[in-house]
């Protein structure tokens, strides 16, 4: 698809169109889902803008083959690319997908377990584990090392990852000193990315793991 533009010197209407608060919103919010998931606790207000003007976000991301997901009770939403028909020409990705490394792939199942066991027990919306307890949660399952302090550090960077990717958020604890325990938020929005028929599965695909993770050790000596 080719666009043409033509520039030119700005009128009183393009003026006025720019300063449309209505338009100002639409554009917040479109970048803000372009560049990532938007959580109600994050921003409050561009959450209220993102629903009311949802009708139209949604259609303008459909024009550039993206879906937009807005989970209302869990307060979070995202852009995923729009499925195709059998009979449609599949459009160029704008989020791309990749391959995750298997020890990053785990640990994400293990934190999505952990929040579908912390749902069933009917407590309180969040789900907090300190730094040392997701260690241990994927310590388990690699394989047993001469060398502790080396697997806690290459846990800690998958940690890291996990982080990055929005799934874990640090938490800001008052009065926090060197040395206190880092405590992390697992993000509700983990549940849409890990599949529950994966999930559910879970428990039998374990044992594979482990024999996957051993013989990955042993390849890399």
């Amino acid at each position: 698809m080719e666009i043409s533009t033509t520039m030119q010197e700005p009128t009183t209407s393009d003026t006025t169109a720019s300063e449309d608060p209505q338009q100002n919103a639409f554009s917040r919010v479109t970048i803000a889902l372009l560049k990532g998931i938007v959580y109600l606790e994050g921003d409050p207000a561009l959450w209220q803008q993102l629903l009311t003007l949802q009708g139209r976000v949604r259609d303008y991301m459909a024009q550039i083959g993206l879906e937009l997901i807005i989970d209302e009770a869990e307060g979070y939403s995202w852009l995923r690319t729009r499925p195709t028909d059998p009979d449609e020409s599949e459009l160029p990705r704008l989020i791309s997908r990749r391959q995750l490394p298997f020890t990053l792939s785990l640990l994400l199942a293990l934190l999505r377990k952990r929040l579908a066991e912390f749902d069933a027990s009917g407590a309180e919306q969040r789900l907090i584990l300190s730094r040392d307890e997701i260690v241990e949660l994927l310590q388990i399952f690699l394989p047993e090392s001469s060398n502790e302090t080396k697997t806690i550090k290459q846990i800690d960077t998958q940690i890291n990852k996990v982080i990055e990717m929005g799934f874990l958020r640090r938490l800001k604890t008052a009065g926090q000193r060197k040395g206190q325990e880092e405590m992390l938020e697992v993000r509700r929005i983990l549940k849409a990315f890990v599949d529950a028929q994966w999930l559910r599965d879970f428990d039998q695909q374990l044992e594979g793991y482990q024999t996957h993770l051993q013989q990955e050790a042993a390849a890399n000596g």
